[in-house]
């Protein structure tokens, strides 16, 4: 049998992976994770479970879609190209406007340097030019760095790369001693699971994380059934 190629195979990993339950923290280790992770990376960490945004929908946010006013974060072309709106949490106003008070100081810099572009799509490109130095089109994460666009040729400033969160999240959880493993998406998975677990309906967890079917959305009900699906043992009743 060795050297079959069995496509179908393929496809029965992908159905067993598809049912496993996430990874979710209790609201506990939600705050020691928080408390070992400061600054910016302390800042997006906070944001995704704040928001339920994945990974790279946080890092490709741009100053235009954080809406203070409304306390609400526009999710451009999400997974599935679809744009989407979530709440952005009270407490993370105060910290966001100062790290953007910083990130506005950076790109006028930049500005002065003669440099201060930032990639747009490319319908954008051609219709606004001037837009990529524009300060609303910013990202709110940019890389401490400029670097050039090999398919340009521009030097700009990229938004923080996704390696650099994972890491510091890792090693967050490496700090607070978690037995079970962590990555900036099982942020996401306690969002949603503890928005459940506080009592709000499945169809609007749904539409904050961007799920395209409630089927999906439906296993964090799942994780709310651990431990014998919510039974109680007769072993606690005596």
């Amino acid at each position: 049998m060795l050297g079959l190629e069995l496509p179908w195979l393929d496809e029965v990993v992908r159905a067993k992976e598809s049912r496993r339950l996430p990874v979710v923290l209790t609201p506990g280790e939600v705050l020691h994770l928080l408390d070992e992770l400061g600054g910016t990376m302390g800042l997006i960490a906070r944001l995704l479970y704040g928001t339920g945004l994945r990974l790279m929908e946080g890092l490709r946010l741009r100053v235009k879609d954080v809406e203070f006013t409304r306390r609400e974060i526009i999710v451009r072309e999400g997974k599935g190209a679809k744009d989407r709106v979530t709440m952005l949490p009270e407490r993370l106003i105060g910290p966001l406007q100062a790290h953007l008070a910083k990130v506005q100081a950076l790109h006028q810099r930049d500005l002065e340097a003669g440099f201060g572009e930032v990639y747009m799509p490319d319908a954008l490109a051609v219709k606004s030019p001037h837009a990529a130095k524009a300060w609303g089109w910013q990202w709110v994460f940019p890389s401490g760095q400029r670097s050039v666009d090999p398919r340009s040729g521009v030097e700009r400033r990229h938004h923080l790369l996704p390696e650099s969160v994972q890491k510091a999240v890792r090693q967050a959880a490496q700090r607070a001693e978690f037995a079970k493993p962590v990555t900036p998406h099982v942020l996401r998975h306690s969002f949603a699971t503890h928005l459940l677990q506080g009592g709000y309906d499945i169809r609007t967890v749904q539409e904050l994380l961007g799920h395209k079917d409630v089927q999906t959305t439906m296993i964090y009900t799942h994780v709310l059934n651990r431990g014998g699906r919510g039974v109680q043992s007769p072993l606690d009743q005596i």
